[in-house]
């Protein structure tokens, strides 16, 4: 299992590495990123949706829709600029998509409600979550490509410092382990585990600031930077394996061997994400 991981992880990571670095040179485009999410919202989307149970599972075509049009809209400002517009901002389009998607699966509620209750309002729910969870917290991570500064490497750091965290706390907490810290939710995850993470984020964000001066406080708020965007990481891991255990599964699927399905593999950056776009927008 941790050979698979290695290999696996070794080669997401080249992966993520090459999307940034080749979109670089396809500025203010970046057509690599919106191809991969578009497919990444997708897959992860489906996999989502099933995990719901059949009586309150949400429309896959709704949802899945919603979800990438939310992910699209954060190119609307670049194609308005290309075509001498004001390039104005990608937000109100976005609370906009999600209030045609929460009004559409009411519309779809109305129609084939049959009068048995308990069905339609958790299938809204459900709609609505799936949309927020999947199509508006990635447009945090999305906007940091938009930064005028140091962009590349700001999303770098959103992903890498999780993912960072995430492998120091495997290792430490295979071979420190003793003290769990969410027995109910993950039985695997210990406090030793957890500190050893949180070190592996901070190190990581410290050997980032010195790429390029993308954080004005230097190491010290690159520290800072790990500790907080590594801490919002693990919360996002634990509140995917919340949703697993909801839905009384282990895995949102088999799709990427050693990991499990998407979800497992980007439930942290999901809410590293905002917190990331936050720093570096009030601190740029």
């Amino acid at each position: 299992m941790i050979r698979t991981r290695l290999v696996v992880g070794t080669v997401l990571t080249l992966i993520a590495a090459g999307v940034l670095l080749g979109d670089d040179y396809l500025a203010p485009w970046f057509p690599v990123l919106f191809f991969s999410l578009q497919g990444l919202g997708l897959l992860a989307g489906r996999e989502l949706i099933r995990l719901f149970p059949v009586e309150v599972r949400p429309s896959s075509v709704l949802t899945l829709t919603g979800i990438l049009c939310c992910l699209a809209v954060n190119w609307i400002p670049t194609v308005r600029e290309r075509l001498g517009y004001p390039s104005g901002s990608s937000w109100p389009l976005l609370v906009f998509v999600t209030s045609c998607v929460l009004i559409a699966g009411m519309v779809i509620e109305i129609r084939r409600y049959t009068g048995v209750p308990g069905r339609a309002l958790p299938r809204i729910t459900a709609t609505t979550f799936t949309l927020l969870y999947l199509g508006v917290l990635p447009c945090f991570f999305v906007q940091l490509r938009f930064l005028p500064a140091h962009a590349a490497l700001s999303l770098a750091l959103t992903i890498f410092v999780p993912k960072g965290n995430d492998i120091a706390a495997f290792f430490t907490g295979t071979l420190l382990g003793r003290h769990r810290m969410t027995p109910a939710l993950s039985p695997k995850k210990t406090w030793e585990g957890f500190a050893g993470g949180m070190i592996g984020g901070t190190l990581v964000a410290v050997a980032g600031s010195y790429l390029a001066p993308v954080f004005r406080g230097g190491q010290a708020e690159a520290a800072a930077f790990g500790l907080v965007v590594g801490l919002a990481g693990v919360l996002g891991d634990l509140a995917e394996s919340l949703i697993k255990r909801e839905c009384q599964t282990k895995d949102a699927s088999q799709t990427i061997p050693g990991f499990g399905g998407l979800l497992d593999v980007v439930d942290s950056v999901l809410f590293a994400a905002p917190v990331a776009y936050l720093w570096f927008t009030l601190t740029g």
